[in-house]
């Protein structure tokens, strides 16, 4: 049976977008500098800052930013390090580096790029919205003045210049014209819109990327681009960052497992598994495992389980009827069908397979796969009904250990 007719897919039947007519979409990483502001998080060795950046090579993404060096010399040690190993590994990945608009901060990305000999991005940042600017008694007029300085410093040095409004969804709209329009001015080929503390729904989202391209930089004539870059404090950073692509924006942001302040950022590893269903990313995504588990030893933070495609219970199954579908697919020859009958997301795209496990909710078919798997005979009917017995009077999944000992052999 054509694999197609197995499935019928409800998002292709009114769809809002067309995704195979959607432009190239690029993205960045921010796991090693926003994703590190996180509070919880452990700022990682350069060794696995190094490790990182190779694998998100490997993943397809298009840059990184790798650092705010106007921090400290810490910074701009790793910074430089990250640089380098981009160029002494031919890596394809580009370098950017988050910067106040502050000449001060946008000098040491100069200083490393002219040591290393690579253009990094300058991705400069001011808050912009009301709120933001009574707390900090800014005016508007303060505002272009130190963006003109930094982003005129940058462009003068050779540097491409990213301008980012912090807490853009909460900004009036002519203040972003004035800040956005401006900075094209001074040479800014980038416009980031941030949901800095993840305000946005989608509509919003869509309805803002759309105001900056139709209202900024259209009028401006210039070939310039629009990033997004989302947070996820009302659970919306994924969607958020779809409903901006789908409004025209040409790179999106992210951080592996979603690390960032308070609740995170839009979860790279997603984005890139849904980009890959979707037709727009078409990288080999089998090693986003180690991606993912490298950042949680690294940043110390937990994997939880359920955690969509990267958790232990993602591709894992105890329940009898699930089970049983996944046994007749396999039963048929089909590790295709066997890998979508109970997944939207193909286990063996992400390198990883499906677990069939015995707990009080499985079934026959639960226990005599397991047994075919782990070398025993599934038609040893006094085997099979000792291990069903026990796992109906149990209150967990079976531990392998148990199971063995089920078996005689633990």
């Amino acid at each position: 049976m054509e694999e197609r007719s197995l499935i019928y897919d409800w998002n292709e039947v009114r769809p809002d977008f067309d995704w195979s007519d959607a432009p190239d979409v690029q993205l960045d990483d921010e796991t090693l500098r926003d994703g590190l502001q996180n509070p919880s998080v452990v700022d990682p060795s350069i060794e696995d800052k190094i490790r990182l950046l190779h694998l998100m090579d490997r993943l397809g993404i298009h840059t990184a930013d790798i650092g705010l060096p106007g921090a400290g010399p810490r910074a701009v040690e790793a910074v430089t390090a990250l640089a380098r190993e981009i160029v002494e590994a031919d890596l394809s990945i580009r370098p950017n580096c988050a910067a106040r608009t502050l000449v001060a901060d946008v000098r040491p990305i100069v200083e490393i790029s002219q040591a290393v000999g690579i253009p990094i991005e300058a991705c400069t940042f001011i808050g912009s919205s009301p709120i933001r600017q009574y707390a900090e008694d800014w005016t508007l007029s303060k505002m272009l003045r130190v963006t003109e300085e930094a982003v005129t410093f940058a462009v003068s040095e050779g540097l491409p210049v990213l301008m980012v409004t912090e807490d853009t969804t909460r900004a009036h709209p002519d203040t972003l014209k004035a800040l956005y329009g401006h900075a094209i001015e001074w040479g800014a080929r980038r416009l980031c819109i941030a949901d800095t503390v993840g305000h946005a729904t989608p509509a919003g989202a869509k309805a803002l990327v759309r105001f900056v391209i139709e209202e900024v930089v259209e009028p401006s004539g210039e070939d310039v681009e629009v990033d997004w870059h989302g947070h996820r404090d009302r659970g919306f950073g994924l969607a958020n960052t779809l409903a901006a692509i789908e409004a025209g924006a040409t790179r999106v942001h992210g951080t592996a497992l979603g690390i960032g302040e308070r609740s995170g950022n839009t979860e790279m590893d997603l984005l890139l598994v849904n980009l890959k269903l979707l037709g727009l990313h078409d990288a080999d995504l089998t090693v986003l495992p180690e991606y993912c588990e490298l950042v949680a030893e690294a940043c110390r933070i937990p994997l939880v389980h359920s955690y969509p495609v990267m958790g232990e219970d993602a591709f894992r199954t105890g329940t009898g009827v699930h089970a049983a579908a996944i046994v007749k697919a396999h039963a048929k020859g089909d590790d295709w069908l066997a890998d979508r009958i109970y997944s939207a997301v193909p286990a063996s795209m992400v390198g990883r397979r499906q677990l069939i496990e015995i707990g009080p909710m499985s079934g026959l078919s639960n226990v005599k796969f397991w047994l075919r798997q782990h070398g025993y005979d599934p038609d040893d009917e006094e085997l099979c009904d000792r291990i069903f017995r026990a796992a109906k009077q149990t209150d967990h999944t079976l531990t392998e250990g148990e199971l063995e000992a089920l078996c005689g052999t633990g």
